[in-house]
């Protein structure tokens, strides 16, 4: 079972996320201030949900100085300043309220399999027949290389991470400029066709799905 702190001095949204974590057999942890979280922290803690607006420290100082655990933000600042700050300081991601509960779980899963690929020293993020290695940055399909742009790269890491799910088109925008602001919309249609393109050479299989309106995912 694993242990989820959700920092939230909101007691109705608390509840709420309480509940729903409850119900997909995550134990829970309450705190209600910034402060409160940190002393929680000495608790076995595999993940933490946190509000940015907390009596006492707040968010982004929390962030600052909580180590080694994955932090997934819960906030209504849906700003992209906000959002690059956060991520930027540490945080591991960014959720805007009002949030999807299904969008909620499927997040907390993606940062719980990266937190225990990272206790294994894994370096390789794997889709089928597709392995990326993020110290080396190659991307290869059955040993066969596939030469990628720094941009690329920053795309197929994010749709490997979140290999069961759509990413929006918005999100993974937000999620490589971190890496590399130098992308909009229509220049992300144009890389991921050149990583289709690249991966073509190699075999007949697709692996990236245009979700028509949405984003993007890898194929099922």
């Amino acid at each position: 079972m694993k242990n989820i702190l959700v920092v939230e001095d909101d007691i109705d949204i608390h509840n709420l996320i309480k509940e729903i974590l409850e119900k997909e057999q995550y134990k829970v942890f309450d705190s209600y201030s910034g402060t409160e979280c940190l002393l929680l922290e000495k608790e076995k803690i595999d993940l933490i949900l946190l509000d940015l607006m907390l009596p006492g420290l707040n968010g982004e100082e929390v962030i600052k100085r909580v180590k080694n655990i994955p932090i997934i933000v819960l906030s209504a600042k849906s700003s992209y300043d906000s959002k690059v700050n956060v991520l930027l300081s540490g945080a591991n991601d960014y959720i805007t309220k009002p949030f999807n509960k299904d969008e909620l779980l499927a997040r907390i899963k993606v940062q719980l399999r990266l937190s225990e690929n990272k206790m294994e020293d894994s370096l390789e993020l794997k889709y089928k027949d597709l392995n990326l290695n993020l110290d080396t940055r190659n991307l290869s399909l059955k040993d066969k290389s596939v030469q990628l742009t720094k941009t690329e790269f920053a795309i197929m890491k994010q749709l490997l991470i979140n290999s069961g799910s759509v990413v929006t088109k918005s999100r993974l925008l937000d999620l490589i400029n971190i890496d590399t602001e130098d992308c909009d919309e229509n220049s992300l249609k144009v890389h991921i066709s050149n990583i289709r393109r690249k991966i073509r050479k190699l075999t007949d299989v697709e692996y990236i799905e245009a979700v028509w309106g949405i984003g993007f995912k890898m194929c099922d």
